[in-house]
């Protein structure tokens, strides 16, 4: 625990209940504010903010453990996933959590609270006066960046240390959203004239290289598949029919959106929604697609946080989802990110995949202090419980051919989070076998190593605002790629009777290790960004024969990766 963060002194909430102490849950949360938003005034003291409480969870081992099981065709319990009546059984927080938090809030009235089938979050609404007292030290402002504003406090909050033990973290206090914006790269198009030559990516062209043909399209009833959206990020419908229209005649596929959940609202369509939408469901033709749509409409909501909450109390949610969103690790709280990797394990135990792009910062770099520098891996792809994803150029623009590392593709290794087993001898052997690795001081070589796998991430086009758009670049294009290659394995999977793909990641490795052929392409040219400085001169980790934290086991050849991932239990390993 940082220091200053408990004391012996008598806090106006902490006061209210026995104990004099209070603790600091987020002692290392940043609470600077972040470039583009500038302080816009304090709020007033009937202002309403919506805090989330996340409740302490019981059973986390036994999570950990199920999710082990049900993830690994070597277990007899392998693809035998909870539904979400189960999973709430198992974690839901104990009596005396919910005693002393519901007794902790009512004390200072606050009333107007909802939970989740899980009973592991609480959103409630409440006065900033009532905030600031339930919050000790906590002082809320209001933030804008433009076109939206934010009630942040940038002081760290504490609360009593009895109730310190039965909260994991407060919600709505500090955070900012991350402002990720997809790239657009203006290549010189006009000298490629030879008619082998395509104009930038389109479904035809990832399907053509990934070796999808007409018939490789969805059609089990039970099959989905889903992206999210953040920050008044929104699709069009109409955008996604004019895409269709213009690059997708060569296969059957959806024209609409199944589900939207959450609110569709907004003038203008975002581009990275397009993006998101567009090639998911291009991809994964013919499949059930869902959108959800967290906007952020509250001023103190944590978007990516809403989410979340959200799939922890949907019962029936899709089988694979894709998201393009990431934060700096170094720039949420230890607390924080523990939380949301059990709630990544609780989505893999009940058998969803969830695909994060790995970011579009190469390695990443931050100052330490000056003269400093260390890499700056990414969240949540940082995350040992997702399936995280890079991205790719080909080796010749405007040509079908074989690929190469896109420079902006992020990749690295966790400061928070140890590698996980399953990929433990991937990456040793990616260590041991390059000769030219960045300083080891750059880098945690202990920590969770990623991206897992990568697809096309540069020049894209994508139909936004009725406007057709080249050369949209960014992992945010990778990921709805692979998402929807996974979609379409399900749909195989589903119709053989065997369970959804699930949490992926000790499979797939598994797979690639045991020397399955052809599955991936494998990318080895190429580096991406690394430090701007004279040790790293600006770059970061290299691509290399089999798995390296650039390009994962590399992009799919989806004949050969459908043979692979049709399994079910296997006997003996």
């Amino acid at each position: 625990m940082a220091a200053g963060c408990l004391f012996l002194v008598f806090c106006i909430s902490c006061a209210l209940i026995s104990s004099t102490r209070c603790v600091c849950l987020e002692p290392d949360q940043n609470v600077t504010v972040p470039v583009g938003w500038i302080n816009v005034g304090r709020v007033s003291a009937s202002d309403q903010i919506l805090l989330t409480f996340a409740l302490k969870q019981q059973n986390i081992d036994k999570l950990k453990e199920l999710l082990e099981r049900v993830s690994n065709p070597y277990s007899p319990q392998y693809g035998n996933y909870l539904p979400l009546d189960q999973l709430s059984s198992l974690i839901r927080p104990s009596e005396e959590t919910l005693k002393t938090v519901w007794t902790w809030l009512r004390n200072l009235g606050v009333q107007n609270c909802s939970t989740v089938q899980t009973l592991d979050f609480l959103k409630c609404f409440m006065s900033a006066s009532t905030a600031e007292k339930l919050l000790s030290g906590s002082k809320f402002n209001r933030y804008s960046n433009g076109h939206q504003t934010l009630i942040r406090s940038l002081v760290r909050y504490e609360i009593p240390e009895e109730v310190a033990e039965h909260v994991d973290f407060v919600g709505g206090v500090h955070r900012f959203p991350s402002q990720k914006t997809v790239i657009s790269k203006a290549w010189k198009a006009s000298q490629y004239t030879e008619a082998n030559f395509h104009l930038g990516v389109t479904p035809a062209v990832v399907r053509k290289r990934y070796n999808l043909t007409a018939s490789d399209i969805g059609s089990h009833e039970n099959n989905s598949q889903a992206v999210a959206q953040f920050l008044e990020q929104y699709f069009h419908q109409m955008d996604l029919a004019e895409f269709m229209q213009l690059f997708g005649t060569s296969f059957v596929h959806h024209t609409k959106v199944d589900n939207v959940i959450g609110s569709q609202g907004g003038i203008k369509a975002g581009l990275e929604a397009s993006l998101d939408v567009e090639y998911i469901m291009s991809t994964g033709a013919n499949i059930t697609t869902w959108v959800f749509s967290n906007v952020g409409r509250h001023e103190s909501q944590e978007p990516f946080l809403d989410w979340m909450i959200l799939l922890s109390n949907m019962s029936s949610i899709p089988w694979v989802h894709s998201v393009s969103y990431g934060d700096d690790e170094d720039s949420l709280s230890v607390a924080y990110l523990k939380r949301i990797n059990n709630e990544l394990m609780k989505a893999g135990v009940r058998g969803l995949t969830i695909l994060f792009a790995s970011g579009d910062d190469g390695a990443g770099c931050r100052e330490v202090r000056k003269g400093i520098n260390i890499f700056r891996p990414s969240f949540p792809a940082s995350s040992p419980y997702v399936t995280t994803v890079g991205g790719t150029s080909f080796k010749n623009p405007f040509q079908i051919t074989s690929e190469v590392t896109d420079y902006i593709s992020g990749g690295g290794f966790s400061n928070v989070f140890k590698m996980p087993d399953y990929q433990a001898a991937a990456v040793k052997s990616y260590l041991k076998r390059m000769k030219s690795l960045p300083p080891d001081t750059y880098y945690n070589a202990r920590g969770r190593a990623y991206p897992d796998v990568a697809a096309l991430s540069d020049n894209y086009w994508v139909v936004s605002n009725l406007i057709p758009i080249p050369f949209v670049s960014g992992t945010s294009a990778s990921t709805p790629v692979f998402g929807g290659i996974l979609a379409l394995i399900n749909d195989h999977r589903f119709q053989k009777g065997l369970p959804a793909l699930g949490f992926i990641n000790p499979l797939l490795y598994k797979l690639q290790e045991n020397g399955t052929s052809g599955a991936f392409f494998d990318v080895t040219t190429g580096c991406h960004l690394g430090c701007l400085d004279e040790k790293s001169e600006g770059r970061g980790f290299c691509a290399s024969q089999s798995w390296d934290p650039v390009t994962g086991w590399g992009t799919p050849n989806y004949p050969e990766l459908l043979k692979a991932l049709l399994v079910g239990k296997v006997d003996h390993p």
